[in-house]
């Protein structure tokens, strides 16, 4: 018996070997090509079972009449069950009789169960245990960055044709990264070990769309990550043409999650949209010192403010320097000249860093609250809206559902830190409410017993809100021009387009904007910002005015020309109060946050304009 069972296991070893045989002859007579495409295989699961220690509460639920056990409940913190634990363990009608007994008194004069009825909770044990629990383990990533040069925004000039370099990071103790793969344009390469330097192609305004991945010793790969390089001559020595002694340069920016380098603007990343080459307007502009933002404007809703706190002597004016309650005549614009200025640039320092954390152009911010508020930070009672930026209900809601992050931390500051993870939209209404009037209450710098009435303080927080909620506008700008044409927010329209589809979007709601966007893109006309406020709504047409005076907001020596020509006998300007009511959009489909977002770069070169259905 034992001579026929190793025959058969001979028998079968040999007709394993025979098959063996034969696949590794198909395998060898197969092409020998090598295909940088991510297989998308699984390989391990990167998880960890790990042991944790842990104490159990046992508690009992007694009849106070005899002392009987009604049910059992176990917890694992210290101090009584709490109600939804009763619950849990002991359904609706104990819970509701534990909740209905009052505390017991005994007399000792009355004999008989009745005198205590109702429940009562015995604590009977208190267990240390151990138990095993599954972790997901963090997996690998490569970051993209520049090579053999360092460029600098705006101007992001190299010397000389850069590289891109790749770098795979692992994680895990005793692990490594084995190579780099992926795709420039449609070229595929491979690097073996976790660097990667590739050089760069020149490439058109568009860039060229890049993805990447990292291959594990683990046996897996991290995601597939993307990115949009541009890569562009700059100067004369370009030119066929043209004998010139001038230096190569190029002009280099990459726009993806795993950039390494500077990124000067946090919208371009969110639209995939490349700034203007050689920087953005002045408009859009950051300046690296508070100097760079110094302002002068004559504001007189700001000067009426600093006459009505008595900061300002505007006795000697007609009407105490007053043209209305809320601003001053010419009179008293001049006499409040310097405290005007002194105001106006002394949340600048605060604007510059805000701008550095959040990638939002500080010239943008100061100008929006130029417009807004004339930088007098109070609660405007007229309009429903607060602080700086004049945030309203409206706003509060956009920058809650939009920007995910920033609601994670405000949240849990107002309601229940597991009210707070099921997301804004998914709250009742009077939560969302409560946070929407918590939000727009933090940004109010009103203070009647602050002096002059506003506490700076709070005043400059708040412009770290308004940078938010200015991302939360981006965000939902790129999601409108997705749900409509089906592409990014870079594909289709331009940078500087995009911030004014922005301001819109902040100023007149994301009605307005959807609406024409959506007619706009019906007429087959390309989503320029002229093409499209064709198609706002009359309602909502009070935003170009907005948009262009934020856009083009006159500097300083033209507001000290304009004061200079009324004192040498020239006609003053008629005084305007800035503050401007939101319009009331018509109702209209809003996009919300979704698991689909923007679909990745494929292999075809991005042609803003031509998207015709």
């Amino acid at each position: 018996m034992v001579n026929s069972n190793l025959k058969l296991n001979r028998i079968t070893r040999l007709v394993m070997l025979i098959v063996a045989g034969f696949v590794l002859g198909l395998i060898a007579l197969a092409p020998s090509t090598v295909d940088a495409g991510n297989l998308e295989t699984e390989g391990p699961q990167r998880k960890a079972t790990i042991t944790v220690s842990y104490t159990s509460y046992e508690w009992w639920l007694l009849t106070w009449s005899d002392s009987q056990v009604v049910c059992q409940i176990y917890i694992e913190h210290e101090g009584w069950p709490e109600v939804e634990e009763v619950k849990y363990f002991c359904g609706d009608d104990v819970l509701e009789d534990w909740l209905d007994t009052t505390p017991c008194i005994f007399d000792d004069t009355i004999t008989g169960a009745e005198q205590c009825p109702g429940l009562y909770l015995y604590q009977v044990s208190v267990t240390p245990s151990e138990r095993e629990i599954e972790v997901d383990l963090q997996a690998p990533e490569v970051f993209i960055d520049i090579a053999d040069c360092d460029p600098r925004p705006p101007e992001n000039r190299c010397n000389t044709l850069p590289s891109l370099r790749l770098t795979g990071v692992e994680p895990l103790p005793n692990e490594n990264i084995i190579n780099i793969q992926g795709y420039i344009g449609s070229e595929p390469f491979n690097c073996e070990g976790a660097e990667c330097s590739i050089p760069l192609p020149a490439t058109g305004l568009n860039g060229l769309p890049v993805s990447f991945w990292a291959e594990s010793s683990y046996g897996d790969s991290s995601e597939t990550f993307t990115a949009q390089v541009r890569v562009i001559p700059w100067g004369d020595f370009v030119a066929p043409d043209v004998q010139t002694d001038d230096a190569p340069q190029w002009y280099v920016d990459i726009i993806s999650s795993q950039y390494l380098g500077t990124i000067e603007s946090t919208c371009s990343q969110i639209w995939s949209s490349f700034p203007p080459v050689g920087g953005a307007p002045a408009w859009l502009s950051s300046p690296e010192h508070p100097d760079g933002l110094v302002s002068t404007e004559p504001y007189y809703y700001l000067a009426a403010s600093l006459i009505t706190q008595g900061v300002v002597d505007a006795s000697a004016c007609a009407d105490g320097g007053l043209e209305t309650s809320q601003t001053a005549n010419q009179c008293g614009l001049e006499a409040a000249r310097e405290e005007i200025d002194n105001w106006q640039n002394q949340f600048d320092s605060e604007i510059i860093q805000v701008a550095q954390d959040t990638g939002v152009p500080s010239q943008l911010l100061k100008n929006i609250f130029s417009r807004e508020s004339q930088f007098w930070p109070g609660y405007s009672a007229n309009y429903y809206e607060a602080g700086l930026g004049h945030l309203s209900d409206l706003g509060a809601d956009t920058v809650l559902l939009w920007n995910p992050s920033f609601f994670s931390q405000f949240c849990p500051l107002v309601l229940d830190s597991e009210v707070c993870q099921r997301g804004f939209g998914n709250l009742d209404q009077a939560d969302q409410e409560m946070l929407r009037g918590a939000l727009v209450q933090k940004v109010n710098a009103a203070c009647p017993e602050c002096p002059l009435g506003i506490d700076l303080t709070q005043a400059n927080f708040s412009i770290s809100i308004f940078a938010r909620s200015l991302l939360a506008n981006c965000e939902q700008v790129g999601q409108i021009i997705y749900n409509t044409t089906r592409q990014t927010a870079g594909e289709v329209s331009f940078y500087e387009d995009l911030w004014r589809f922005t301001l819109v979007n902040y100023n007149a709601g994301p009605g307005c904007l959807t609406n024409a966007i959506q007619q706009a893109y019906n007429s087959r006309a390309p989503l320029t910002w002229e093409n499209v406020t064709r198609y706002l709504e009359p309602a909502c047409q009070t935003s170009i005015d907005y948009v262009e005076d934020i856009a083009f907001m006159p500097n300083a020596e033209a507001a000290v020309s304009t004061l200079t020509t009324t004192e040498a006998g020239g006609q003053a300007p008629t005084p305007q109060l800035t503050l401007t009511p939101t319009p009331a959009p018509t109702p209209q489909f809003t996009p919300t946050p979704g698991d689909e977002g923007y679909p990745p770069y494929d292999d075809q070169e991005p042609t803003p304009y031509y998207y015709y259905p």
